[in-house]
């Protein structure tokens, strides 16, 4: 039984039907409660031996994730597979950036996917399960005008890590994915310096990797039982030079968001 978190739209929605092709139960969770029902319906009806539950609520709140895990047990009495999917982004330069979007950030990358993962933790290890995170190469590389994406991704990936080591004896798999650039709705939902949704996306979405092709290559690293899925060769490289040049990555990814339409570099 896998528990998706963010499965309303994008890589959360593309990943849970990819999980129940590959025969798992589910319990899917988001904020729009009218999409996951329809998400639910639509599984069951293409899908029947696959059970599917869903709760909304806000993944920020340790009282909801708290209440999440126990919906799970309560449901299906076991817990295979944690992916904490749900985030959210931000586009702005930190000098005029409110600390209230950075807060939102953490709050959301990271502080979601801690509670769940502390809450659901027994279970998985019970289950010898797995606990995937869905990061970012601004997770590696701190990008500009992304002080609060990078900031919590970067928090996510040093929190798995962490967890990984801890249990290395335990039988629990802990994956770390991180996409390229994906179409999805994240870009339109990010937030300003202000913290108002931004409503528009800075790239060309129909160029992108789509969020289906992201959910097969997240699934199959978990079978593979991979500690690390990069996606994309731009990917690796900014990952692979970050290490060995890392003035040389600055300057690749300034150049790279600053011709974004509408940069702040502008």
């Amino acid at each position: 039984m896998a528990l998706i978190t963010g499965a309303s739209s994008g890589i959360g929605l593309a990943l849970s039907w990819e999980a129940v092709k590959r025969g798992f139960h589910l319990v899917i969770t988001g904020r729009n409660q009218i999409a996951l029902e329809t998400l639910k319906t639509d599984i069951t009806k293409s899908h029947p031996h696959c059970r599917v539950v869903f709760l909304s609520g806000e993944i920020s709140d340790e009282a909801f994730c708290n209440k999440l895990i126990e919906f799970c047990f309560e449901n299906f009495k076991r817990l295979d597979v944690l992916i904490n999917n749900a985030g959210m982004s931000m586009r702005g330069l930190f000098i005029d950036t409110d600390l209230s979007v950075l807060k939102r950030l953490m709050d959301v990358n990271f502080w979601g996917s801690v509670y769940c993962t502390k809450f659901a933790l027994p279970h998985l290890l019970a289950a010898k399960g797995s606990v995937i995170g869905v990061s970012s190469i601004a997770g590696f590389k701190g990008l500009p005008a992304r002080t609060g994406y990078s900031s919590s991704k970067f928090a996510l990936q040093g929190f798995l890590e962490s967890l990984r080591n801890e249990n290395r004896k335990n039988g629990l798999h802990v994956l770390i994915a991180c996409p390229g650039y994906t179409a999805s709705n994240i870009r339109k939902t990010a937030l300003n310096s202000e913290g108002v949704i931004q409503g528009e996306t800075p790239l060309n979405e129909a160029k992108l990797m789509s969020a289906e092709e992201v959910a097969i290559r997240i699934w199959n690293a978990y079978e593979q039982k991979k500690w690390y899925e990069i996606m994309t060769t731009q990917g690796k490289l900014a990952v692979w030079i970050n290490k060995i040049w890392p003035k040389l990555a600055d300057w690749l990814t300034y150049k790279v968001i600053s011709k974004e339409p509408n940069s702040p570099f502008k």
